[in-house]
């Protein structure tokens, strides 16, 4: 059996002849930095302000916006096989029109039914501008180099709550939650429309041929066993993962730390996701992609684990959770990489499509699951403890993710 890794096979990765969009990989910087900011982190700092002003209740306002993640994970499907044929120009401008909307929708809605609307539209916008559609045109783009690209626009999208969190409170400052998407729809449509509009205007390269030695071309790769078992532990960990970063908070306040220390744990998690995005390619050189999977999220689990079991101290906690953003930054390239590391480039879009969209899903749908599971169970450390089982049982899974070669005809 044998791994299908970039560093031993060019099929897999692109001929690298292709001509660069120069524009490209910055543009791409900046509009994953200014969308993921404005539509994603700009919700958490101004839902309590929408609530207060409103008097709808935060499960009301939360369970909108996490229908619009419900719709990214499975509209993300169609979009990747769009990008496949027709590339991400004319895609990644219509999300960025279609977020836009989708914030002024929100702004203006008088009432709940109108809100959670503006949010399912904004679920189409995300499926067409956040990492997705970027990791499908820097693939095609830039193969076989093209794990530096995904490096660095990850690493710039690593910086959008750090930009767009102060700004927006800083808006809601000084005007209502209702302005401040306004102006942020403003944002929005004046860096990310031109930019997606003139940076990806480059002609679409057509796709390489799959890996000879596969033993089903990356056609019918959904079809196989290994395609499912890397789906399945990719979206164990993602449940895991993100109710591990949404629990976090309330697990150190339920041990007896301050708001603020909690806060500054969960940031400095935040600063192990950069540190982890910069080591993978590393990592990558060293290792296989099946050996790698289950040691990431492996650790992922470790991390969960050691997490329910350590009360302090703080100092403690604190690295704790630098290694589990460490693990979480590495394990965004690994699913980005996924897909050429085990079939080519050929179908990326579509492919990564279909493995992105149940780890979305379950993202989505882990903070309220991890809430619901805290209570009965006694407590968040030992919802802790479930979750690192469900990374463990994960990783087990994808020992299951090696990629036969095709018997010799």
């Amino acid at each position: 059996m044998t791994d299908l890794n970039t560093r031993d096979s060019g099929a897999a990765t692109g001929t690298g002849d292709r001509s660069r969009p120069r524009a490209a990989l910055p543009a791409l910087c900046v509009t994953q930095i200014t969308s993921w900011g404005i539509v994603y982190y700009a919700f958490p700092v101004l839902n309590p302000q929408i609530t207060a002003g409103t008097g709808w209740s935060t499960g009301m306002t939360t369970a909108a916006f996490s229908a619009a993640l419900l719709v990214s994970a499975f509209a993300g499907i169609r979009v990747g096989r769009l990008l496949d044929h027709r590339g991400p120009r004319t895609i990644m401008t219509t999300g960025s029109v279609l977020g836009t909307l989708s914030l002024l929708v929100v702004a203006a809605a008088p009432n709940i039914a109108v809100f959670a609307a503006g949010w399912l539209l904004a679920g189409l916008a995300m499926a067409a501008t956040f990492y997705q559609p970027a990791f499908a045109a820097l693939t095609r783009w830039w193969a076989p180099d093209h794990l530096r690209a995904l490096t660095i626009v990850t690493l710039a999208g690593g910086l959008a709550s750090t930009v767009f969190a102060p700004v927006t409170a800083a808006l809601a400052g000084h005007m209502s939650w209702r302005m401040t998407y306004v102006v942020l729809a403003a944002v929005l449509a004046a860096i990310t429309i031109p930019a997606h509009a003139l940076a990806l205007k480059a002609p679409w390269p057509d796709a390489p041929p799959p890996p000879a030695h596969v033993e089903q071309g990356s056609a019918r790769a959904e079809r196989t066993r290994p395609f499912w078992m890397l789906a399945a532990a990719l979206t164990l960990s993602a449940f895991a993962m993100y109710a591990v970063v949404i629990a976090l908070v309330p697990l150190l306040l339920e041990r007896g730390y301050t708001t603020a220390q909690a806060a500054w744990a969960l940031g400095l998690g935040g600063a192990g996701q950069t540190l982890g995005r910069t080591l993978y390619a590393a990592l990558a050189r060293r290792t296989r992609p099946t050996a790698r999977t289950t040691a990431l999220i492996a650790l992922g689990g470790v991390t969960t684990a050691a997490l329910a079991l350590a009360p302090g101290p703080y100092a403690l906690l604190v690295v704790l959770s630098i290694a589990a953003g460490t693990v979480r930054g590495n394990l965004t390239l690994l699913q980005a990489t996924a897909v050429t590391d085990h079939w080519g480039t050929t179908h990326y879009g579509r492919l990564s499509g279909l493995l992105a969209a149940p780890a979305t899903a379950a993202a989505a749908l882990a903070p309220f699951a991890g809430a619901a599971l805290a209570l009965p169970m006694g407590g968040y450390p030992q919802m802790f403890g479930v979750l690192a089982g469900l990374s463990l049982l994960a990783s087990v899974i994808a020992l299951g993710t090696t990629v036969r070669p095709r018997p010799a005809r």
